[in-house]
């Protein structure tokens, strides 16, 4: 498989009045076509901020990208090209679905001209041509009654429709690409399945890579090839599904884990949340930034930056102890105790 995507130590810092904010602070990783990286991680971890940087649609104003940073996009530097080119690959080569459809849908045009509009501009259809396209894409994805609705303005959807409609509009040119942030919140269980299938089929049929941007493991360990887990803007742990799910390396990973409910249990019904608040990126903790929320933290923590490090082949972890066989998932109990 070729590399699609090279992500090379990405920072993007904000400067606020209360001072930069580094929302992503040297995430590193590469994507093969084909392939599904899921990325995870609490809100506010730098999920979102790494896939705008993909496409480069971080406010020039207030958002700086550093400059030992790249993103290789079939081996030619995305921060470097200028607009005209970026403009050409995205929505084309690298599509996106947004989180939040009310924002991201112009109020002001009907939906199937918005979901045709990249068929316009990339593909060279005509006008005519991308609506009749536009439906059979809305059809695609779910909506009744199809070629009416796309008539329709966007405050005639509903929540989750609209937010099937921002998927057609970025499944419309094949991309090579496709970034997913959090695709299938404003679903019902019924209408994720069938988004999921839906771009399952797509990347079967084209090789198109996916980046998956979700709260929600059960889609991680339906769909993904390979996790990131993200916290306070790093990378603390990157590996196969399989790894991360049956081998976790992080005690954040732990965490996020124990606070799923689980059928293979018998307190069904006790969950074990993440004690604490993911910090502020203003002011991130010196030394590991999730020690004041581990269990299992030492005073080295408190001072030293952990770096992702490959513990296993292909399955690296940001914590100080990884290295250490005694400190593996499976031999620490609840109590916060190494076995």
């Amino acid at each position: 498989m070729s590399t699609l995507l090279e992500v090379r130590n990405l920072k993007t810092h904000f400067h606020t009045r209360d001072g930069v904010v580094k929302a992503v602070d040297g995430v590193n990783f590469s994507l093969e076509a084909g392939q599904t990286l899921a990325v995870v991680g609490e809100s506010g971890s730098g999920k979102s901020v790494t896939a705008l940087s993909i496409m480069r649609l971080i406010p020039e104003s207030t958002g700086v990208i550093g400059a030992d940073s790249d993103i290789l996009f079939k081996g030619e530097s995305i921060l470097s090209m200028d607009d005209v080119s970026m403009r050409s690959i995205r929505g084309d080569r690298i599509a996106m679905i947004f989180q939040d459809p009310m924002t991201s849908l112009n109020p002001v045009y009907r939906v199937g001209r918005q979901v045709g509009e990249s068929l316009v501009l990339h593909k060279g259809l005509k006008k005519k041509e991308a609506d009749e396209r536009a439906v059979e894409l809305l059809d695609m994805v779910g909506i009744p009654h199809a070629r009416e609705r796309a008539r329709d303005y966007p405050h005639q959807f509903s929540g989750g429709m609209r937010q099937r409609a921002m998927i057609a509009m970025a499944l419309a040119c094949d991309p090579d690409i496709l970034i997913a942030d959090e695709p299938t919140t404003a679903l019902d269980v019924t209408i994720q399945a069938q988004i999921l299938e839906l771009m399952i089929a797509l990347q079967e049929r084209t090789g198109t890579a996916i980046i998956m941007i979700t709260h929600d493991l059960g889609v991680v360990a339906d769909m993904a090839n390979d996790v990131m887990v993200m916290y306070a803007g790093k990378q603390v742990e990157y590996g196969t599904a399989e790894d991360v799910f049956y081998r976790p390396l992080h005690p954040y990973t732990w965490g996020l884990l124990e606070s799923l409910p689980r059928h293979d249990v018998s307190d069904k019904g006790v969950l074990v949340p993440i004690t604490g608040q993911p910090p502020s990126l203003i002011n991130v903790p010196d030394g590991c930034a999730f020690h004041p929320r581990c269990p299992y933290a030492k005073e080295i923590c408190h001072t030293t930056v952990p770096s992702l490090e490959s513990i296993e082949d292909g399955h690296s972890s940001a914590c100080l102890f990884s290295q250490d066989p005694s400190f593996r998932r499976d031999e620490v109990s609840p109590s916060g105790e190494v076995a």
